[in-house]
C-alpha cells in the first residue's frame, strides 16, 4: 500500500479532528506510531518533540512512499506572545533554535490563510517573548520531509494553543482538538492546493541530469539535490531550457550552487 498524502502530528488530540474529518481508519499493521488511513492520505501521530517527528517522517515514508511527489504536512499547535487563541498560520519560516538552522518553506497557491514564521525548540517556551510561532517539531518535520518530496509539497500548518494570556501549561488536549477542528475546511482546501500541484510537477529533463552526472562527479545524496533543483526549476518557470556555461562548472558542487542561484532568482506567479 503505497499513499499521496502524509499528514503528521506530534500528539493524538491534534489528530483527532482530521481522524474524524477525512474519516481515516486505525492502520492495525503498524505498531511503532498511531496511524490512520483513508484512500489517498496517511497520517501519523509521532510523538512530541524533534527526535520523534524526525523518526515518525522517516519510518512512514520507507514503509509506505509511493510516489516521488508525495504531499507532507505537520499540522499542529503552537505558542505566540499575543496572538489569539485558535489563529491558524501557515510556516513561511522555520529556524531551529538550538542548530540555528533556517528553512523556508515556499507558500503555494491562493493565501488561505495568514503565513508566519515558527521558532522550533526541544523544551517548551513559556516566557512568550517571541515575535515568532514557537512549537518543538517543525524544524525537524521540515529538515526530514524534504529528503522525502520537492519543498513546494513539504508545508506547515500550525494553531495557536497558547499565549502570554492563557500559557501552555493550562491547556486542555479537549480544548486543542476543538481549536484545530474549527480549521478542517481550510486546512483540506490546502492540502487540495498542494496535491493539484503536485499532480503538475513532471521529473526533470532526464536528458539533462544524465548529462550532467556523466560531465561531474556527484555523491549519491547530491545526485537526489540535483533531481530536486531540476524538478523546482521546471515547477517554477514552467520547464523553461537550462542554459549553462561549462567553463564556469567544474564540479558538482558548483552545478548545484548554480542552479540554487537561478532559482532564487525566479519570480513566482502562481
Amino acid at each position: 500500500m503505497s499513499y499521496k498524502i502524509f499528514i503528521y502530528t506530534a500528539l493524538p488530540c491534534e489528530a483527532k479532528p482530521l481522524v474524524e474529518h477525512f474519516k481515516l481508519k486505525k492502520c492495525v499493521d503498524v505498531q511503532p506510531f498511531a496511524v490512520y488511513v483513508q484512500g489517498d492520505i496517511c497520517l501519523t501521530v509521532t510523538g512530541i518533540g524533534k527526535t520523534a517527528m524526525a523518526a515518525g517522517i522517516a519510518y512512514m515514508q520507507a514503509l509506505f512512499a509511493g510516489s516521488d511527489y508525495a504531499v507532507l504536512m505537520n499540522i499542529g499547535v503552537a505558542g505566540h506572545r499575543d496572538y489569539a487563541l485558535g489563529d491558524l498560520y501557515l510556516a513561511d519560516k522555520i529556524t531551529d533554535m538550538e542548530s540555528h538552522r533556517h528553512y523556508y518553506p515556499p507558500l503555494i497557491g491562493k493565501a488561505l490563510c495568514p503565513s508566519c514564521a515558527v521558532k522550533t525548540s526541544s523544551r517548551p517556551q513559556l516566557d512568550y517573548h517571541h515575535a515568532e510561532l514557537c512549537d518543538m517539531e517543525a524544524s525537524a518535520f521540515y529538515e526530514t520531509a524534504i529528503r522525502f518530496t520537492t519543498g513546494e509539497l513539504v508545508q506547515c500548518l500550525k494553531v495557536i494553543s497558547d499565549n502570554q494570556a492563557a500559557p501552555a501549561n493550562l491547556i486542555q488536549a479537549k480544548e486543542v482538538s476543538v481549536l484545530i477542528a474549527a480549521h478542517v475546511a481550510t486546512i483540506e482546501k490546502l492540502i487540495l492546493q498542494a496535491v493539484e500541484l503536485a499532480a503538475l510537477i513532471m521529473p526533470p529533463q532526464t536528458p539533462l541530469f544524465e548529462q550532467l552526472i556523466q560531465q561531474h562527479h556527484f555523491t549519491v545524496s547530491a545526485q537526489t539535490q540535483l533531481k530536486a533543483q531540476l524538478t523546482r526549476w521546471a515547477v517554477l518557470t514552467n520547464h523553461q531550457p537550462l542554459v549553462m556555461d561549462a567553463a564556469e562548472l567544474h564540479n558538482g558542487k558548483d552545478v548545484l550552487r548554480w542552479l540554487e542561484q537561478q532559482i532564487s532568482k525566479v519570480d513566482v506567479f502562481l
